[in-house]
């Protein structure tokens, strides 16, 4: 009799669970019906405007956000107007910022009605999204289509249009972009002639590193240190002294890159300010160039008195009876030098990082190509550290090879300006 009891027990409360299954199943579905018959559809044309630049990475990631959505979607109408080559399109920017009142003064602009959008992330591609989206149901206000000469939407379809392939100059078809690409030559003395077209930009970045590595200007307190220990036949010091001098050399390069990196980016791609670069890298290339002619091979930032004081401070780590105390001088005395010396070897980082931040990239690929450069760039203080470890005798670079990598780095820095403001597409690698 129990059991049977149980048994009604159960039988009850399962029907109360199929009874509120049933109710919330009708809601869901009643719900789901709601949406698919009265969900408000698009109904009015919406006009996007894209002030972009050729070479401009934020640009180029707003293109490949912002197009794929544009085919989608019948009612918007899509006008890109290219700045960095058109001078008519750059008074149409400018024209849109008086309008808006906002600082048209980079790329890429955005405006979806009278809303502008500055610079471009994911965040900022949905906002521009849900923008369109709106505007397709209520009604914005199109501050725009008069300035640039674009029709004001109707309540008719608007098809994509791409307003570029009709007023910009030079870049027209793609034709003639892929021809471009195929003749993209340089000529570097010692390298010989190099197509640009298929220089990798690995192999920029090895060139560039090894040859800002030849510089001498932190050589020579490392080259210092190592004269010290191999005195004292510690071959322990050594290795652990030496390897931390080169460590920290190379994370303060890298920490000093990375700013540089960041600068670009955030400020994004302008052209005065690849012009800017432009012109900084042919002032250092020349000042390369003379020091080559003149046959001079030193640095110049630090004196012979501040080296002197250099000279007595490592003396006195090295002879520091507690190995750690000694750790910690030789790593903050590596900082100071590396930080001083970097005046007189920031020209090509500076250059390099500019170059860099107009490729678009991954952020891990950014820091990954400035991790390369670091290496090569201190490849040969390994190899002269390698050589003094095994050999217990200091080998320094002959001033004959520091004199032809004056040569070399200043007609490679003095080329890759002239690029950066003639013709700037030539560095943007694919």
């Amino acid at each position: 009799m129990k059991y049977v009891n149980h048994l009604k027990h159960y039988m009850l409360n399962r029907r109360y669970i199929l009874i509120f299954s049933a109710i919330i199943l009708a809601v869901f579905s009643g719900l789901l019906f709601y949406n698919d018959s009265y969900a408000v559809t698009p109904q009015n044309p919406v006009n996007l405007y894209l002030f972009w630049g050729n070479g401009c990475p934020h640009c180029t990631h707003a293109k490949q956000v912002l197009e794929p959505y544009v085919e989608q979607h019948d009612y918007i109408g899509y006008h890109k107007f290219e700045v960095y080559y058109n001078t008519d399109n750059q008074a149409k920017m400018q024209a849109v910022g008086e309008k808006l009142a906002i600082e048209a003064s980079g790329v890429p602009l955005i405006v979806v009605g009278d809303k502008p959008f500055l610079g471009f992330s994911d965040s900022i591609g949905r906002e521009i999204k849900n923008r369109l989206e709106y505007c397709s149901v209520n009604t914005c206000t199109d501050s725009v289509a008069e300035i640039v000469g674009v029709a004001r939407p109707t309540g008719e379809d608007i098809s994509p249009v791409f307003d570029d392939e009709k007023t910009q100059t030079p870049v027209t078809s793609s034709n003639q972009s892929d021809a471009k690409l195929t003749d993209r030559i340089i000529t570097l003395p010692l390298l010989g002639e190099i197509n640009i077209a298929h220089f990798s930009l690995p192999i920029l970045t090895a060139i560039i590193g090894l040859l800002d590595g030849f510089n001498p200007c932190a050589m020579w307190a490392l080259l210092f240190i190592i004269t010290l220990l191999i005195g004292m036949q510690d071959r322990r010091k050594m290795w652990l002294y030496g390897t931390a001098f080169i460590v920290t050399s190379a994370a303060v390069y890298f920490v000093f890159m990375a700013a540089w990196l960041n600068l670009f980016m955030f400020i994004g791609h302008v052209v005065w300010i690849r012009t800017l670069i432009g012109l900084l890298a042919i002032a250092i290339g020349g000042y390369y160039l003379y020091d080559w002619y003149q046959k001079k091979t030193g640095c110049k930032v630090t004196g012979g008195e501040k080296r002197q004081a250099v000279f007595m401070k490592l003396r006195e780590i090295v002879k520091q009876r507690n190995i750690w105390l000694g750790l910690g001088g030789v790593i903050l005395l590596a900082a100071a030098v590396n930080i001083v010396e970097l005046a007189c070897s920031a020209g090509l980082p500076v250059l390099y990082t500019g170059i860099l931040s107009s490729v678009g990239l991954e952020t891990w690929q950014y820091y990954a190509y400035m991790s390369l450069y670091v290496l090569f760039f201190m490849l040969d203080d390994l190899v002269v550290f390698a050589i003094a470890m095994t050999t217990f005798k200091v080998v320094g670079i002959e001033s004959k090879y520091t004199r032809a990598t004056r040569l070399v780095g200043g007609v490679l820095m003095c080329t890759l300006g002239l690029l950066l403001i003639f013709a700037p597409q030539v560095l943007m690698f694919g």
